[in-house]
């Protein structure tokens, strides 16, 4: 029951701009609240089928938005010409910002200080190796099929950020599963996952900057990596020094969903003050969730925050599905063979890029092939690097589609791997000590 007016708010606002729009009739709204509806009860009733076969929900949101978008059914607006189509990517942009401040709500700041040197080294060697293997691979133009539609260092750039990030929440689960959340290669393994998202949104901030046209040399990317890594620092310690006063303030309203609405006020406020200070909008969210995770009422936040997430982030991974030119992966199509080709590279590069993470610690005796595979599923902010360069002509449609089918492999793939690694491959630190 508590969380029925705060998923009427979300939907409220989801109808809001829509219905302005109409009003002055350049919007067809009975169409728009027929797809989103489709939508919304589309997406619940996929993720309810994968979950129950032992997937994470987003695969089935992902199917769904391919099904019902320009690769099939064609009933999620995406041509340029459709007046719906900047509307529901308008809706999917809050639904990445609303998924980003539920991560940064997930980040425990003191536990990330207390991983140590294992996580963070697991972290960057899993962040550097496929990101350099994925540039290199592209800008050599070893791949035989000229997808880019932009400069190739730029495209480059965007292919190997596009592998670098580890789904957090993929590898919990599995861990939880197996009973292993507590052992020490699970600690490293979602210690290095946090570490390794932070970093993946860095990089993003700096190639948000190269999707907006920011010239690419030396002296600019610098600048941009600056931009990011001096507003995330900047925003976090002012937070810290003003939240508690503002939520002080917030704690003595009696208004109803005041919580809800200051917490989702503070998380647009910073990614407009991310965006005008030069870094990526996502960063902002990502850096309200840190803040208002150390608030005393972080439990109410998140807890309030679950229904807005429950409608507009499904509405960003359909989105995704929907850009998605399903005929590029039909490979009785002579065409559409260099497609899957370069999918299959990048898959080996995503794959092994982050089995080698696993030997980045060599003074800690542990299951090195947990860890390794532990890395390896991609997930959220990898989808969100592949459609900020789609959306701004970095990637071509082909090469997106090719990103997309390496996002799915490695969730599909890695659970029953992370599941073998654990049972059959090595031995755990406990065990090593008891050797």
């Amino acid at each position: 029951m508590r969380e029925r007016p705060s998923r009427c708010k979300a939907l409220a606002l989801a109808a809001l701009l829509p219905l302005l729009l109409g009003a002055t009739g350049d919007l067809p709204v009975v169409r728009f609240f027929a797809v989103l509806a489709l939508m919304l009860v589309a997406a619940k009733f996929a993720g309810e089928v994968v979950e129950r076969l032992g997937q994470p929900a987003v695969l089935g949101e992902l199917v769904v938005g391919i099904v019902l978008g320009a690769g099939a059914l064609k009933i999620i607006p995406t041509a340029p010409d459709d007046p719906l189509t900047g509307v529901f990517r308008l809706l999917a942009q809050v639904g990445v910002v609303v998924l980003l401040f539920e991560i940064g709500l997930a980040t425990d700041l003191k536990a990330m200080g207390r991983v140590g040197a294992a996580a963070t080294a697991v972290a960057c060697v899993g962040v550097a190796v496929p990101f350099v293997l994925g540039y290199l691979y592209w800008r050599s133009g070893w791949h035989g099929y000229e997808h880019s539609v932009s400069d190739p260092t730029t495209t480059a750039i965007f292919v190997g950020a596009t592998l670098t990030a580890t789904s957090v929440g993929i590898t919990a689960r599995v861990l939880h599963d197996l009973g292993a959340l507590h052992s020490v290669e699970a600690r490293t393994i979602l210690g290095a996952a946090v570490i390794d998202d932070v970093v993946g949104l860095v990089i993003l901030g700096v190639v948000s900057g190269l999707a907006a046209g920011t010239a690419l040399s030396l002296a600019g990317v610098a600048r941009m990596l600056g931009v990011a890594v001096g507003f995330l620092v900047i925003a976090v310690w002012l937070g810290l020094t003003i939240t508690p006063w503002l939520f002080g303030v917030v704690d003595r309203m009696r208004v109803r969903g005041v919580l809800l609405v200051s917490a989702f006020a503070f998380l647009l406020g910073l990614c407009a003050l991310a965006a005008t200070a030069g870094s990526a909008f996502i960063i902002g969210a990502f850096a309200a969730g840190l803040i208002l995770s150390e608030t005393n009422q972080f439990d109410a936040i998140e807890e309030r925050i679950k229904p807005v997430a429950d409608i507009f982030t499904p509405l960003f991974f359909l989105s995704i599905g929907a850009s998605v030119d399903l005929s590029v992966w039909n490979p009785a199509d002579p065409a559409n063979r260099a497609t899957l080709s370069i999918a299959g590279t990048l898959f080996a590069i995503a794959v092994l890029g982050k089995l080698v993470s696993g030997w980045a610690v060599p003074w800690r005796r542990f299951n090195r092939w947990a860890v390794g595979v532990g890395m390896a599923p991609r997930g959220e902010v990898g989808l969100i690097f592949a459609q900020i360069g789609l959306t701004a002509g970095i990637l071509s449609g082909r090469l997106f589609s090719a990103i997309l089918l390496v996002v799915i492999a490695t969730t599909l793939v890695s659970p029953p791997f992370l599941k073998w690694a654990f049972r059959v491959r090595g031995k755990t630190e406990e065990e090593f000590a008891g050797a």
